[in-house]
């Protein structure tokens, strides 16, 4: 799909705006805390216009101190089961497909007919150019509705944290059809994981890509986030590695945007479903042969 005419004009639009200032100063707003029963009533608007399932809110209403707690509410428990096979390869998200499939020496697909590097948008001085040459790239778009948080996909060890500084242009339909390289460019965490040990070990990048309006992005394990006015990269190396089970929490959007995984071959098979079709944190996504 073309981009439209109206994508055109807010991409055009959104050249000449301070987008990561734009962003920062909507964090802000978002962390404004009102008086009840005020905040309570913002909270319920806010999901009433995004289309937020209230029953699978954990905490009341009440408890959220401000629009951003909200954001990155916990779900009842049990909301999101796990697919406990050992050969699961899990969504990390609820959130909708994007483009998807297989690395072609260091090129992904953005969308149809827009290339871009992976090693652009990994930027990362320890890694090999063909690392992932046929392997898999995932991604993983989430809405303002969506829970917020997101998962490791499988089992497995975080070894490096990376934070690359960027813009912040909108990962929505305007943005991946009108901003060639869209992931590459903009602000953005990347987690390098390590899936198996020895010989047979397979690297996986996962990547939480900023946008305009998110406010930060922030990670469970490491003090790295985004949204700060940083100017250059800063990269943590855990030793020991940061070991998580599959399904576990990683990270979280200060608002909705977009997951971009890149595993080695052989570690992963997705089943790809059309760019647009729901997902949910917790469901099969693929196959990791090497748990067969």
């Amino acid at each position: 799909m073309a981009q439209s005419p109206l994508g055109f004009s807010i991409i055009l639009f959104l050249r000449v705006l301070p987008k990561n200032l734009m962003s920062r100063i909507a964090g802000v707003i978002a962390a404004i805390r009102w008086p009840q029963p005020l905040m309570k009533l913002n909270v319920w608007m806010f999901g009433k216009i995004f289309g937020v399932n209230f029953a699978e809110v954990k905490a009341p209403l009440s408890t959220f101190g401000n629009i951003q707690e909200f954001f990155v509410r916990e779900l009842v428990d049990g909301a999101r089961p796990v697919d406990p096979a050992p050969d699961a390869f899990v969504s990390p998200c609820d959130g909708a497909w994007g483009s998807c499939g297989a690395v072609d020496d260091d090129v992904a697909i953005q969308v149809k007919g827009i290339p871009y590097s992976v090693q652009k948008l990994l930027d990362d001085p320890a890694g090999d150019r063909g690392r992932y040459h046929g392997g898999t790239f995932a991604t993983l778009y989430l809405s303002p509705k969506d829970y917020h948080r997101f998962h490791v996909p499988c089992d497995l060890v975080i070894e490096r944290t990376r934070y690359i500084p960027g813009a912040l242009w909108p990962v929505n339909q305007a943005g991946v059809h009108g901003v060639k390289g869209l992931f590459a460019l903009n602000e953005r965490i990347v987690a390098i994981g390590r899936v198996g040990d020895g010989d047979t070990a397979k690297r996986i990048a996962m990547v939480a890509v900023g946008a305009t309006m998110v406010g930060k992005v922030l990670t469970t394990y490491d003090d790295l986030t985004t949204n700060e006015g940083q100017r250059a990269p800063v990269e943590h190396v855990h030793t020991p590695p940061v070991p998580f089970a599959k399904g576990a929490e990683w990270g979280r959007f200060m608002f909705g945007s977009t997951l971009v995984l890149v595993a080695e071959p052989g570690l992963v098979e997705l089943d790809i479903k059309p760019a647009g079709t729901p997902l949910r944190l917790g469901t099969r996504i693929g196959t990791t042969p090497a748990a067969q």
